[in-house]
């Protein structure tokens, strides 16, 4: 999950071609990171646009002098995300290209004193002998040219009011003078694409007329990240919102009912979906909106819809967005695998989840100096003995995330608070990747897992709502205890 990016992307992730951590080399990322020793550094990329899962590049631990060096592949430029910790910054990658970049001072206890992810923090980072003309360079001139007019201007862009088309027409001329076109298409396509998207968003050109002079009779660019990007905007609620001549709720039916002929088909009479691969793609995107419009749409005949799409489709990039984006949605959902880990105890002792196989796990990940989490740690201490005492296969699992192991360990062995709580507690061990895995961005946060292994609910419920009095090991309990009578 991204914080923050370098740019004003409007929105910007790309389809990247083929691509594995054992492919070709043709990008070096050297680097220095003040008071990083130690720490892991890692490279992401977008696999797609629509789903925007990260991918995995390339890691290293940074050395005792504070420099590291990572490796990547592309054949074609590339946006990549350089993450530390909770913290990452992006940037464009070019192929055949070295870079250098220095992380200034930082405070990396950010993240202990506010929430990152509601009030995002970007890793500062600066190029290192950039020469001119760098791709960077020219979009962040870019950027800086539309931001600065609209500035200048932003009575007429604001939609409060009645934004004027002829100020936009000012702004194109604008950056026709001071960031005109290079040798380097790719930035070319980029400006074309934002202000488009710009123009849309203004409500200066409808979305029939750009499709038409952007969309139409061209081939659609997977693997170029400006096109994709306007074309996720353009045709942003197209389909799961309901077309000028198919209702929401008769689109909503075909979706439930898994009927995807005839969704196509009828997706078909508006005239910017007629042709085959953009209708296709068209109905991706609308698809994973749908899922998250629970007032119309059944999540998981989406994915179904999602599946069956992908394994119809002749074209092999829809095939392949469709495979990821069902895998995707699945993830965090109730049936779900969870992912495993190994993690310290009190003692220094590694605990893993797998060997609480077979029992019903209540994880929960806390901070011990946040109120909040300190009121449902006090929930559960007096909740536990009597669970513990009915039900053998239950277990209370506290992964603490503060930075520093000793803050936990002060907790539970120097407070009375604490030595209340005589249960098995871990420390995350600067485990990040494991807390986004586990989607978990504010504490105190809950998950339940079955004796299966699996995700019990999407979202759990926290012991201050009284889950811990009807949770499902209670109820086999109570089944268990019912009279014969009454079981017939």
């Amino acid at each position: 999950m991204r914080k923050l990016h370098f740019f004003l992307l409007l929105g910007s992730c790309l389809w990247t071609l083929g691509f594995s951590l054992s492919a070709q080399v043709n990008i070096t990322i050297r680097g220095e990171v003040e008071g990083g020793a130690g720490k892991t550094v890692e490279l992401y990329r977008y696999s797609d646009m629509l789903t925007r899962v990260e991918e995995l590049v390339d890691r290293a631990v940074i050395a005792e002098n504070r420099h590291f060096e990572l490796h990547g592949y592309s054949n074609y430029p590339t946006l990549m995300f350089l993450q530390i910790e909770d913290y990452s910054q992006s940037f464009y990658v070019e192929p055949g290209r070295e870079y250098e970049v220095y992380v200034p001072t930082f405070d990396w206890d950010i993240n202990e004193k506010k929430n990152i992810f509601l009030d995002p923090v970007a890793l500062p980072l600066e190029f290192i002998g950039m020469p001119e003309g760098e791709l960077n360079g020219l979009i962040s001139d870019f950027e800086a040219t539309v931001a600065n007019y609209i500035d200048s201007h932003r009575f007429y862009f604001d939609s409060r009011f009645r934004p004027q088309r002829r100020y936009f027409d000012s702004l194109e001329a604008e950056v026709a003078r001071l960031n005109p076109d290079t040798d380097n298409r790719f930035f070319n396509r980029y400006k074309t694409y934002k202000l488009a998207e710009l123009k849309y968003s203004l409500q200066f050109e409808s979305r029939r007329h750009l499709a038409n002079r952007l969309v139409k009779g061209q081939p659609i660019l997977y693997y170029d990240e400006n096109y994709m990007s306007f074309f996720t905007t353009l045709f942003a609620g197209a389909v799961s919102n309901g077309t000028a001549k198919i209702p929401i709720k008769q689109l909503a039916r075909m979706v439930n009912e898994l009927k995807l002929d005839v969704l196509l088909d009828s997706l078909g009479t508006d005239s910017l979906l007629r042709h085959e691969q953009v209708r296709e793609l068209a109905a991706l995107e609308g698809l994973q909106e749908a899922y998250y419009d629970t007032r119309y749409y059944e999540g998981d005949k989406v994915v179904q819809m999602i599946d069956l799409l992908g394994a119809r489709s002749k074209f092999p990039e829809h095939r392949q967005l469709a495979q990821r984006m069902s895998a995707h949605l699945r993830q965090g959902t109730s049936g779900s695998e969870v992912p495993s880990f190994t993690l310290p105890d009190i003692d220094r002792q590694p605990v893993s989840l797998d060997s609480l196989k077979g029992k019903w796990v209540y994880l929960s990940f806390v901070r011990v100096g946040d109120p909040s989490c300190l009121a449902e740690i006090e929930t559960l201490s007096h909740f536990k003995d009597s669970i513990y005492a009915k039900n053998d296969n239950v277990e209370f699992i506290t992964i603490d995330c503060d930075r520093e192991f000793q803050k936990m360990y002060n907790f539970l062995r120097n407070s009375k608070r604490g030595r209340r709580c005589s249960w098995t507690w871990l420390h995350f061990d600067g485990n990040y990747k494991l807390l986004e895995h586990y989607q978990v961005v504010s504490y105190p946060h809950f998950i339940l897992i079955n004796p299966d292994g699996q995700l019990q609910y999407t979202v759990t419920p926290a012991p201050a709502t009284g889950f811990l009095l009807q949770a499902p090991w209670m109820q086999k309990q109570e089944e268990e205890s019912k009279p014969f009578f009454l079981l017939h």
